[in-house]
């Protein structure tokens, strides 16, 4: 079995461990340029953005092919996942496949703009994790089918996030993407910035330069908003607008290392 992942801040890496198999990272796959992929199981974890797909998520199924008896995904999220599940079997068969199983787990939900992270991690026990983790596996186990249950509200949702894909950044609209503009307008570096790389490490997508003469670091127009550079900056330099504090967040059961690992384009 063969699990595909992207992660942040190390939610969708621990399911991704506890499911088991071989793990390939999203990012390096994408770095590496491979995109076939074959086993009698293939599955891929990632966490919601925006109630849907992540932009980059979305741009490496549409170009992956998987030759398996049996396709699954399982989205993790915090609060409220939408429609995620028609969304992934929109770009299933868009891409000319077809999953077998979608799931999804409730998890810390780490988006700095809208929530407290000591208070999301206070939480934590309540979501019960390893009972869910438990029953996916053993659906995974079991070849079992299925997908989400969405309701016409749920796609209506998901839908209006999609459409404001790609929008710049505006106060009034903080839960927008900033996939390819307005990256300046949304993300600030202050002088606590020592340049020491961790940042650009965890970038998914090298948006991150480290050779600014202003001391800082400088960033591009390729950023989704996955905020591993935010939560994972040891000198806490970098701040959305509109966060809810300085608090931040990564999964316990996962080393920094392992993130820079999955994540790093150098």
């Amino acid at each position: 079995m063969k699990i595909l992942y992207f992660t942040a801040t190390g939610n969708s890496l621990y399911i991704a461990k506890s499911i088991g198999g071989e793990l390939y990272s999203i990012p390096q796959m994408v770095k590496e340029g491979i995109y076939e992929f074959s086993d009698e199981k293939i599955g891929i974890v990632f966490p919601l953005h925006a109630w849907a797909v992540p932009p980059f998520v979305v741009d490496f199924l549409k170009r992956a092919t998987f030759n398996c008896d049996y396709l699954f995904a399982i989205v993790t999220y915090g609060i409220y996942s939408a429609a995620v599940g028609k969304h992934l079997s929109d770009i299933g068969k868009e891409a000319g496949f077809k999953f077998s199983y979608i799931n999804r787990i409730r998890m810390v939900d780490n988006y700095i703009p809208t929530f407290d992270m000591k208070k999301e991690i206070k939480k934590e026990p309540k979501k019960k994790i390893e009972q869910h983790l438990e029953v996916i596996k053993s659906d995974i186990t079991t070849y079992k089918q299925g997908m989400l249950k969405e309701t016409f509200l749920d796609k209506m949702a998901t839908a209006y996030m999609i459409r404001r894909e790609g929008k710049p950044f505006s106060k009034k609209r903080l839960k927008v993407h900033v996939y390819g503009e307005g990256i300046e307008n949304y993300i600030t570096v202050n002088d606590h910035c020592t340049q020491c790389g961790t940042c650009a490490n965890v970038c998914p997508v090298a948006n991150i330069r480290m050779d600014n003469e202003n001391g800082k670091i400088s960033l591009d127009n390729r950023c989704f908003t996955c905020f591993a550079c935010v939560h994972h900056c040891p000198s806490n330099a970098i701040h959305i607008k509109g966060e809810v504090n300085e608090n931040r967040f990564r999964n316990s059961h996962i080393k920094l290392s392992e993130i820079i690992k999955a994540n790093t384009q150098k």
